[in-house]
């Protein structure tokens, strides 16, 4: 670049930056999601943004995202090096585009360190060469949970997905929202059971996940160009709008699979989510929030068994705003074992953009700081520094003016900032052991001595 051409600082296509209250509107989510995942017992790990390519596009764990390479750049004094540095061989390396196929590896590498089922959770940015598009970034948080074991996983860990669900969302307190529930292995059992051929059963489910989003005769036409015949077509069509209430959909999906006893994998699926929709009842869940649906099938392949996606009710277009399930083989991919797992995962920069928009979330104030110390006079600042120091070991955040200005304007900057509080002491304040509290919301202005201080500001914080 030559001197004084002008540089575009402009935020990357794609990309995301946060201003202060959008970023602590984020970190009060991950503060209560991280809770709710600790209180089932989860663990936190953390795995590096960078990842051998290999390990992401083994056995097809790329899918169809677009993975980001990493390659070195070098200044232009040391372009000398560049063959060296360029070196990667078969440590070619990218940005990790999930957390799932990092765990697969992490695993692999502290197999003999961890304990099984191994319950892990992970908050952490993931970066995918998307097309950049309103709540579609490149690089977003994603907030997961997986439980992995070796040979066997309980049912159990399933039914725990739609109760962390539920506790996180009514905490957030979002409105009212769905979590949808199905197996795979019903979806390949039917197909088989209407003479799908094999080869073609993960396409028609890859098809059948596109439902809502281009309806049921692009489905359909979808379907025909597989070569799937049209009366093949409408059965399949017929079945994944079956629906009523968890136990009028069990009802039907039981007397379906004792019309096609041939078909063992159809009756698997069905017996696996019997189990899990009663563990679910049990851990408390309100019928309300979930339900069999049987044309959810999560696009990825990895998924084997449960599958989920929760949709906000009102604002079904915002799409699936937790997703996730059961796989048999990812996590083993590196070792040669089976080693099943279950999962959910929580979009959360996607999550924040749409809810923002849709103004169903709020930002919070710029600043976490309650209460300002304003500045009345410079020979008064160590009793404004102590002042504020008992309030901080009271538990409240506090900014310290440190600049003096017209106390209009100080007033004004607390304001803009979401401070609601302001301390004021003058010499004749400070001489008598006092202060003034002036409450921005309401205008109110008390006198309060600086021992009581602290606890008149909890009182009225709370």
């Amino acid at each position: 670049m030559a001197k004084g051409d002008k540089i575009n600082f402009s935020t990357p296509s794609g990309f995301l930056e946060f201003l202060p209250s959008e970023k602590r509107l984020e970190l009060y989510l991950l503060d209560t999601i991280r809770r709710v995942f600790e209180s089932y017992g989860f663990t936190p790990i953390e795995t590096p943004a960078v990842e051998r390519l290999e390990v992401l596009q083994a056995k097809g764990n790329q899918g169809d995202n677009i993975i980001y390479g990493i390659d070195p750049i070098l200044p232009p004094n040391r372009q000398a090096e560049k063959d060296k540095a360029g070196e990667t061989g078969s440590e070619a390396r990218a940005l990790k585009f999930d957390q799932t196929v990092p765990l697969a590896a992490y695993i692999a590498r502290h197999l003999n360190e961890l304990t099984f089922p191994f319950a892990r959770y992970q908050m952490d940015v993931v970066f995918r060469g998307e097309r950049a598009k309103d709540g579609r970034f490149r690089q977003f948080r994603q907030c997961d949970i997986d439980v992995v074991a070796r040979s066997q996983l309980s049912l159990l860990y399933d039914a725990q997905m739609p109760a962390i669900i539920t506790e996180i969302f009514d905490t957030i307190n979002i409105g009212d929202f769905l979590i949808r529930i199905n197996n795979r292995k019903i979806l390949t059992g039917f197909f088989k059971s209407v003479g799908i051929a094999e080869t073609k059963i993960k396409t028609c489910i890859s098809i059948i996940d596109t439902l809502e989003k281009v309806g049921e005769e692009k489905v359909k036409q979808h379907l025909e160009k597989e070569g799937i015949l049209a009366e093949q077509t409408q059965k399949i069509i017929d079945f994944i709008k079956i629906d009523g209430t968890v136990d009028e959909v069990l009802g039907k999906l039981k007397s379906l699979s004792q019309n096609c006893p041939h078909v063992e994998q159809l009756s698997l699926g069905v017996s696996e989510i019997k189990t899990v929709v009663a563990g679910v009842k049990d851990l408390g869940v309100p019928e309300k929030r979930f339900c069999i649906d049987l044309s959810i099938a999560r696009g990825l392949d990895y998924y084997t068994g449960t599958v989920y996606e929760t949709t906000l009710l009102g604002y079904e277009p915002l799409g699936s705003i937790c997703s996730g399930g059961r796989y048999e083989e990812l996590v083993g991919t590196f070792l040669g074992e089976k080693m099943p797992g279950v999962g959910i995962s929580i979009g959360l920069t996607r999550l924040i953009s749409r809810l923002l928009k849709a103004g169903i979330l709020n930002t919070l104030a710029a600043t976490p700081a309650q209460v300002m110390v304003v500045n009345m006079q410079e020979d008064l600042m160590p009793t404004y520094l102590k002042v504020s120091q008992n309030l901080r070991q009271a538990g409240i955040n506090v900014i310290t003016n440190f600049d003096k200005r017209p106390l209009g304007k100080q007033f004004q900057l607390a304001d803009k900032q979401g401070i609601q509080f302001c301390v004021i002491i003058g010499s004749e304040e400070a001489a008598a052991q006092k202060s003034s509290l002036k409450d921005l919301k309401t205008g109110e202005q008390v006198e309060v001595g600086l021992a009581n201080l602290a606890e008149e500001v909890k009182r009225r914080l709370s």
